[in-house]
């Protein structure tokens, strides 16, 4: 059976987008989750929603529990996860407004846990395709009939934060070919492919960090702005995709 934990905030995590809305405060073996987890049911699919920095956007980013959220999502029997993430963008083409549905990361941080089995049997998990490829065509889809603009097979990088990058590290992402930046992809993606969960990430471009000499660096209050203006686009391109999620097997789960 098919259920979806939804990754993120602003909006996001509201009650109101649930039917038969239930709040469950839950604990997990790495610890407590970000938030307590909201279950109810959108379009007739049961969905979880976590709010990943708190109900109150108080956790900062390393500070995120990533391996309690996704067990906590995981022991709710989860089979899939749909995260929404505010990106900076490293391309001309990638402007503030328009979504990314990325299809690689790069790990730029130093201090987070990264994987579930850090003691016990080593286990090396494939990571070629990161992103559950299924998701990420349904996502494509719905952002197509919304008419929102949108961008697929771009890459991700994740640095530490909680603040901003240099110019000099702006432009050595650029180089590094990726596409698009932030500070919550790394480790959720891959913690949910190790528990064998399909993932995919909606991305919102906010800013052009600080390459840009046209545009003013970022800030959080451009980030804010950005994601509340467009949150209920959010909304509706994961109302869309839920309806259409089939149960099915992938390289993401293997």
């Amino acid at each position: 059976m098919v259920k979806v934990g939804i990754i993120g905030g602003s909006g996001l995590d509201s009650p109101e987008i649930l039917k038969n809305a239930q709040e469950l405060s839950v604990a997990t073996n790495y610890g407590a989750p970000s938030s307590p987890l909201m279950c109810g049911d959108i379009a007739g699919v049961e969905v979880v929603i976590l709010a990943r920095h708190g109900q109150d956007h108080s956790i900062y980013p390393s500070g995120v529990n990533f391996r309690a959220n996704i067990m906590a999502l995981k022991n709710q029997g989860c089979t899939h996860i749909l995260a929404a993430t505010a990106v900076g963008s490293l391309r001309r083409e990638i402007e503030p407004g328009h979504l990314v549905f990325p299809d690689q990361f790069i790990d730029f941080t130093k201090t987070r846990a990264t994987t579930f089995f850090d003691s016990g049997p080593v286990v090396h998990t494939p990571m070629a395709e990161p992103f559950c490829p299924n998701l990420r065509e349904l996502l494509a889809r719905s952002a197509e009939k919304m008419k929102i603009p949108f961008h697929t097979n771009k890459t991700v990088v994740t640095i530490e934060g909680p603040r901003f990058s240099t110019k000099a590290e702006s432009h050595m992402f650029r180089g590094w070919n990726a596409d698009v930046i932030n500070m919550s992809t790394v480790p959720e993606v891959h913690l949910a492919r190790e528990q064998k969960i399909h993932y995919a990430a909606a991305a919102m471009s906010t800013d052009y960090d600080c390459w840009h000499d046209e545009e003013a660096p970022v800030t959080w209050e451009m980030i804010l702005a950005t994601m509340k203006k467009n949150a209920a686009n959010v909304i509706q391109l994961f109302t869309n995709v839920l309806s259409e999620i089939k149960e099915y097997d992938d390289i993401c789960t293997r």
